[in-house]
């Protein structure tokens, strides 16, 4: 095959923490070399980036294909066309499906339809416990052999401790990762905003941030007895913040995720009762956004993903308590994601710190990299172009994104997975 030579890129390291203007080469799948000269004497086929960037494809960690059971709402084909186009050449799906992820059997259906349909790489989570019902672990050894990279009960909190310390315990013979949904659902359940000011005036059934920090205080005590591997999938309040940072200085195997929802909108947007708002956990004040985006600039927080949930009309123009939660967010991941950049709070190299290479190392993947012999799974765009979201263009079959009609910056330029073009108009 023909070398591809991306010259004049701006190329954004997060191995190195560098943002430069370079030229880059692929061959046969892989990246070949990289240069600090951006425009190499080199033989290949030439796609001259004009200094844009060039980024390693963003890993996404939760996202939800309603396949099997929901097939209407997103199948693999639209969702990975959807990840093309938004950047994201890896997408790790949740096992929240009709019936649950928690078989071999399922799962190697899963795969097979991946396989087929999707033109990024799929990587299934399974089901922490059989029918994410938290009464009896799923056989955790056997799934990992027919390919699970992590296991999870999604938004159903293991309320059992002795459910769950049994389940950490075995994952951790297995070196398998748990990733888990820091709610208390005493107090979450049946909430549908923050609880404060905004919710008192809107009449709706709040939470107190306190239920995240509360479940993650047991959490991390079940890990400092089982000494498992941990992510939780959104950390979304400031009160999480020291408990998580404390875990981490005590040596715990524990990371954490945010989405990206949560970094770039606040709890006043739900404004007049705006279901495409209403998300699982619940938008936060002001103050915890901030808090978070910081903890995410700082490192705390590891992981950005879109945590991608397609909802259907039916299911979203309903009352707001009545109202299913989650949006899609496939194609909108990167644009909302240089929200912050733009806002000068956090540096590109940062970002796709947290949205590749920080899942790819948690995965224990090869992706994630601008270095020489890793895949050349890669995402150039303009950061800058503007953009007005119109949510029916998204190749999502859902279209629940609380960005419609939002004024944007960011557009991808093309996407490549093992060295061919997926997405974009290269």
């Amino acid at each position: 095959m023909t070398d591809i030579i991306f010259t004049n890129a701006r190329l954004i390291d997060p191995v190195g923490q560098t943002d430069s203007l370079g030229a880059l080469r692929i061959r046969d799948g892989l990246i070949a070399a990289v240069y600090e000269d951006p425009t190499p004497d080199v033989a290949g086929t030439i796609i001259n980036c004009a200094g844009n960037c060039l980024a390693p494809g963003i890993v996404d960690i939760g996202v939800k294909v309603s396949e099997p059971g929901e097939r209407h709402k997103e199948s693999f084909r639209s969702a990975g066309r959807a990840a093309a186009a938004g950047g994201v050449t890896t997408i790790v799906t949740r096992p929240d499906t009709l019936p649950a992820i928690d078989t071999p059997e399922t799962l190697e259906f899963v795969a097979r339809r991946a396989a087929t349909d999707a033109p990024v790489r799929v990587l299934p989570m399974a089901a922490l416990t059989k029918d994410r019902a938290g009464r009896e672990m799923t056989e955790i050894g056997f799934l990992q052999d027919a390919g699970a990279v992590a296991f999870t009960d999604c938004d159903r909190v293991v309320t059992g401790t002795k459910v769950f310390s049994r389940a950490l315990t075995y994952a951790k013979s297995l070196d398998a990762l748990v990733i888990a949904h820091v709610q208390d659902p005493n107090l979450s359940d049946g909430a549908a905003v923050t609880s404060g000011k905004f919710a008192s005036l809107r009449g709706l059934p709040g939470v107190s941030p306190m239920a995240e920090r509360m479940a993650l205080d047991r959490d991390i005590a079940l890990l400092e007895m089982t000494g498992a591997r941990y992510h939780a999938d959104q950390i979304t309040t400031a009160r999480a913040l020291p408990a998580l940072e404390r875990a981490k200085r005590n040596g715990l195997k524990i990371t954490a995720g945010v989405g990206v929802h949560h970094l770039t909108l606040n709890e006043m947007d739900v404004a007049d009762y705006r279901t495409f708002f209403k998300l699982k956990p619940p938008l936060r004040s002001e103050d915890d956004r901030i808090a978070v985006v910081q903890a995410v600039a700082d490192g705390l927080i590891d992981v950005i993903s879109s945590m991608h949930t397609p909802q259907d009309e039916e299911s979203k123009r309903l009352p707001f308590e009545e109202a299913a939660s989650g949006a899609v967010g496939l194609e909108t991941l990167l644009p909302a994601a240089l929200r912050l950049y733009h806002a000068e709070m956090i540096t590109l190299p940062r970002l796709f710190a947290a949205l590749s290479l920080n899942p790819s190392r948690l995965l224990g993947l090869d992706t994630g990299r601008l270095r020489e012999g890793h895949p050349a799974d890669l995402v150039w765009f303009d950061p800058d172009a503007p953009f007005q979201l119109d949510r029916a263009t998204l190749k999502s079959k859902s279209k629940n994104t609380p960005f419609d009609g939002a004024r944007m910056q960011g557009v991808v330029l093309g996407t490549w997975v093992g060295g061919a073009l997926v997405g974009g108009d290269v």
